[in-house]
């Protein structure tokens, strides 16, 4: 019976369970040993936990999708041949096909759980992101009022991991107790026992953030289910700390760390069956990592296509900061899609909500903003897990925090196709005073390395009021990336507003602001204004250069690229990196088309210090004057 409903397991489910894990063991080692890596010492001792918690979770090869479905949380990805080998004994896939071709060059059996598998909820193998991915799913079953559990595998030594801990007290917090962790407590780890490798106290840990501690056999199964059951019942999240060993059921693997990530030999191989009772396989399965195999597929939707609402106008006499702009459009999105129950929206801050302008969306919805306090890393997994059940995610954080603190966290949301909106305010130079251990001046080059994120970065309130309406509805992940200086609004030669009323923004579509003959600046955000003084200086002198506002520069327009190139002089300017942003963008598109004419970039060479956005600016040659004397230079 599924849901953990039986009161304990009768003797023919105790026998069954213990078949099963017999055949399990005996895949992992075939597996391992038939691609020469992996890990099966690990794998063998989380087995018996995987085996009782997908045989008795609401789950099942049917319901791999089912919104009500109970979630599964491997987050000691490495222990993948157990998780294949107990998911396909169960039915989920053809368990041949996974044995057969673990870690095969084009195989979907990876060497760490991938959520493109049937039965895996979550793909993971960077240590520590588990439980923040199982706060993710738990609050999606809140906001979506579903009835189902979360369930958290975990190994012993990923506990001394930071993030773990800021999961830990989200969870609390948030009173999330349908969370249930199991930590794999075999006390090996890669490198020799956990005591030595790095002492940690995982039961005291649980119980000083205030979460039930429950403790098991990790190889009784019926030890093991009344336990998960018991769990289920709490009032509160619940670790289970399961005494397992490395190894189990092969005598001289058992509480050996260098079976951790070895696989055996022929001779070891041979030996391990025999102990198991199982023939040995290896040719059989030689045989069959040679056929074509027909994987299953998965698809994942990871966009809401949420209404825009009515864009907000800020005029040319007033200024104000992009970042205010973006929580005004926050709260306007969220009110239009109010009734949208299939795509709610969510926000999540760092203990920056006055800063990032989000306190205007708490104050609005408070039951949808979630304050996670300084714990950066666990805010992303959980964002990013939350939106991935169809919730609408919004992230905003400092550059710094947001985008080089988070990087890897990101990079998981990436590859588990998530649909996060990651707004940062304070990035580049424009930050000022805070110098330059806040000042974010890299965020597009390491964005760049993720291949599902766009990037966006407006010139002024009216483009970050319809860049931000416009990230709520495009599919997947989405970075706005803004300073914190009031800006003036961007006009048209006339005076009048260039991102008007009419104004819609596309992702990956450039601003021709002004035209020019001799040339292109071609700028990015908060230096568009700074663009157009250099262009008006340089007209008074009858230099014809025309002015481009890129908002998207890994998505570069080719009609505005076109018209740059044709002018045969093209010059960036960026309040980022000057080697790794828009300029590097534009290098790479003009060296593949061949172009012949002259390129410059202008943007931050070295770290700024503290003072007047103004001031730096001016040091670093990116002030109106600067660019206009550059470009003189440069023509003659």
């Amino acid at each position: 019976m599924k849901g953990f409903q039986k009161e304990a397991l009768s003797s023919d489910d105790i026998a069954r369970f213990k078949e099963l894990s017999r055949l399990c063991k005996g895949d992992i080692l075939t597996m391992t040993a038939i691609s020469e890596s992996g890990h099966p010492g690990g794998s063998m001792s989380s087995l018996d936990i995987f085996l009782a918690v997908h045989s008795f979770a609401n789950v099942s090869p049917q319901s791999v999708d089912a919104p009500d479905r109970d979630r599964i949380v491997v987050s000691h990805g490495h222990t993948a041949p157990g998780v294949y080998s107990v998911l396909g004994r169960l039915g989920y896939f053809d368990v041949d096909m996974a044995v057969a071709t673990f870690r095969l060059s084009g195989s979907l059996f990876e060497g760490h759980v991938v959520r493109t598998i049937p039965g895996i909820d979550w793909g993971s193998g960077n240590l520590g992101q588990g439980l923040s991915a199982g706060c993710g799913f738990a609050l999606a079953s809140r906001v979506f009022e579903r009835d189902n559990h979360v369930f958290v595998l975990m190994s012993d030594g990923e506990q001394t991991k930071g993030q773990v801990g800021e999961a830990r007290r989200f969870a609390r917090k948030y009173g999330l107790n349908n969370i249930t962790v199991v930590v794999d407590y075999n006390k090996i780890q890669i490198s020799g026992r956990t005591d030595t490798v790095m002492p940690c106290g995982v039961i005291e840990n649980y119980m000083s953030d205030c979460w039930e501690v429950m403790e098991v056999d990790g190889h009784d199964p019926a030890a093991l289910y009344q336990t998960l059951r018991k769990a289920q019942m709490s009032k509160n999240p619940v670790c289970i700390v399961a005494h397992t060993v490395i190894g189990k059921g092969v005598s001289f693997m058992e509480h050996k760390y260098q079976y951790h990530g070895k696989p055996l030999n022929a001779e070891e191989y041979r030996t391990a069956m025999k102990e198991l009772a199982l023939e040995p396989s290896l040719e059989k399965y030689k045989a069959l990592r040679a056929k074509e195999w027909r994987y299953p597929k998965r698809t994942f939707v990871s966009g809401a296509g949420l209404a825009q609402g009515t864009p907000i106008l800020y005029g040319k006499e007033e200024k104000t900061d992009n970042r205010t702009a973006y929580g005004r459009a926050l709260v306007d999105v969220a009110k239009t899609n109010r009734s949208d129950a299939a795509h709610p929206l969510i926000v999540v801050d760092c203990d920056l909500a006055s800063s990032v302008k989000t306190d205007l969306f708490a104050k609005e919805f408070p039951d949808r903003f979630f304050q996670v306090g300084v714990q950066e890393h666990h805010a992303a997994t959980m964002v990013g897990a939350a939106s991935s059940e169809g919730i609408v995610g919004f992230f905003s954080d400092f550059g710094v925090f947001g985008v080089d603190e988070t990087f890897n966290q990101h990079r998981l949301n990436d590859q588990n196709h998530t649909n996060v909106k990651l707004v940062c305010t304070h990035v580049g130079l424009d930050v000022g005073e805070d110098g330059k251990t806040h000042q974010c001046i890299d965020y597009v080059g390491l964005l760049r390395n993720l291949y599902d994120f766009k990037v966006i970065v407006p010139a002024d309130p009216n483009q970050t009021d319809r860049a931000v309406r416009a990230a709520a509805a495009l599919p997947g992940n989405v970075f706005v990336g803004m300073g914190r200086s009031k800006l003036p609004a961007i006009l048209k030669e006339d005076g009048t507003l260039y991102f008007d009323a009419a104004y819609r923004f596309n992702y990956g579509a450039a601003d021709v602001i002004r035209k020019g003959t001799k040339g292109y600046l071609l700028a990015m955000g908060c230096l568009t204004g700074p663009a157009i003084e250099a262009y008006d200086l340089l007209k008074k002198e009858g230099v014809d250069i025309g002015v481009i506002g890129v908002s998207c520069p890994l998505a570069l327009d080719e009609a505005a690229m076109a018209l740059a190139a044709g002018s045969g002089l093209i010059v960036t300017c960026e309040d980022h990196h000057v080697g790794t942003g828009l300029g590097a963008s534009v290098a790479l598109y003009l060296a593949e088309r061949g172009y012949a004419g002259k390129f410059f970039r202008l943007g931050i060479k070295e770290y700024g210090s503290s003072g007047k956005p103004s001031y730096l600016y001016k040091q670093q040659g990116l002030d109106g004057h600067s660019m206009a004397d550059f470009i003189k230079s440069k023509i003659g």
